[in-house]
């Protein structure tokens, strides 16, 4: 077996232990030289004192553990919101937004999905939180968090499992009370996620107030590149309007739409956007509405994806005992616990694992999966 070891494998079991210091302790790197200059460390009490100065009048201050469902230790050096950030990075229903639909189904390495889509939207909206001098550690967690309740499929997932859940199915609620339940997020946390969405109210924090402008911003100008990229529309077919407000790039409209907030909120001290941004904000969603979102294509798409996710939901609501939950802790069909389970476990699937259980389980037929822009690849058997 050593013969068939190769020079990078040498490489790379010799450094499994790390080196050795000269007081003792661990080191990376054979010649690593890393310090800060003292031995003095900032721990969350220093940080949340800071805080009080440093952070805007209204910005959410972090206190202990956080006000949180069931009652926590403080951690010694994390403050509650970076707890959060934390443990949203680590959830298995984050990671599963990387096989979620952002707009297109199936996407190629070039297209967004929901995992890329959240981490762009953390990005904007840690870029207008930190000139804003507001909490940059909640306002990421509640970005990155954002659409974890989405399902498989884009929003057509909300239309396919709203018959199944009194109120309907809201990705924004559901993922606040249901798929993110586990990780006993702060109350602040689950409020950002929970009223993301401009139909809903308005979030109780000004970091949650950041990210809901951060998420329209950033899908309007992604969604519009992965078109263009996609072949469905052309840079010159955006109207007038956009064009000469915000430029036909992404790097450029990002830039619009992040100084017109920032400029807004200097002016004001609300959390807003100047209205020639805001104009042409609109007008860019108004366009991608029609030319993206409602054409044939995604409507069709829509329509595969509804049926698909009843099919399977009703094919589960009578074998309760197919769903990792069951076997864990039984429950009865037809119950309420079932048809929550039911519908945590099939909106929490990926997109191609969907279809997978769709044909594999049911006997769905392919040629009604839901398909991507070219073709869709063939279930795993």
């Amino acid at each position: 077996m050593d013969d068939e070891r190769t020079e990078r494998d040498d490489i790379w079991v010799s450094t499994m232990g790390g080196n050795a210091g000269g007081d003792g302790i661990t080191l990376a790197h054979a010649d690593s030289w890393a310090g800060i200059g003292t031995t003095e460390l900032a721990d969350r009490h220093d940080r949340e004192a800071h805080h009080v100065v440093e952070l805007a009048p209204l910005a959410t201050r972090a206190t202990g553990a956080g006000i949180r469902a069931l009652a926590e230790e403080a951690d010694p050096f994390r403050t509650c919101f970076e707890r959060d950030r934390d443990r949203i990075l680590h959830a298995s229903a984050f990671r599963r937004l990387a096989g979620k639909t952002q707009v297109f189904v199936f996407p190629d390495d070039h297209q967004r999905t929901r995992l890329t889509h959240a981490l762009e939207v953390a990005q904007v909206a840690v870029s207008v939180a930190r000139v804003l001098r507001l909490n940059v550690a909640l306002t990421e967690a509640i970005a990155l968090g954002h659409d974890c309740g989405h399902g498989p499929g884009g929003h057509a997932s909300e239309d396919a499992l709203s018959p199944y859940v009194d109120g309907g199915y809201d990705h924004a609620v559901w993922g606040a009370d249901a798929v993110l339940s586990p990780l006993n997020l702060c109350d602040e946390t689950l409020d950002g996620i929970r009223n993301h969405s401009w139909s809903r109210p308005a979030p109780r924090t000004p970091e949650g107030e950041i990210v809901s402008w951060a998420d329209r911003i950033a899908y309007v100008c992604h969604d519009f590149e992965d078109a263009v990229y996609a072949g469905v529309v052309a840079p010159g077919d955006l109207p007038a309007l956009v064009r000469e407000r915000c430029g036909t790039s992404r790097r450029e409209q990002l830039s619009t739409f992040i100084n017109g907030m920032i400029a807004a909120t200097a002016r004001t001290g609300r959390i807003g956007m100047v209205p020639d941004s805001a104009q042409a904000l609109a007008e860019f969603r108004r366009f991608n509405y029609e030319r993206i979102y409602q054409r044939p294509e995604s409507r069709a798409q829509a329509t595969a994806v509804i049926d698909m996710l009843r099919a399977l939901v009703d094919h589960y609501l009578v074998h309760p005992e197919a769903i990792p939950a069951h076997a864990e802790d039984p429950f009865d069909a037809g119950t309420e616990r079932a048809v929550r389970e039911v519908v945590t476990y099939v909106g929490g699937m990926t997109d191609r694992y969907a279809c997978e259980q769709a044909v594999r389980l049911i006997g769905y037929p392919e040629s009604r999966l839901p398909r991507g822009i070219d073709t869709i690849p063939g279930p795993r058997h």
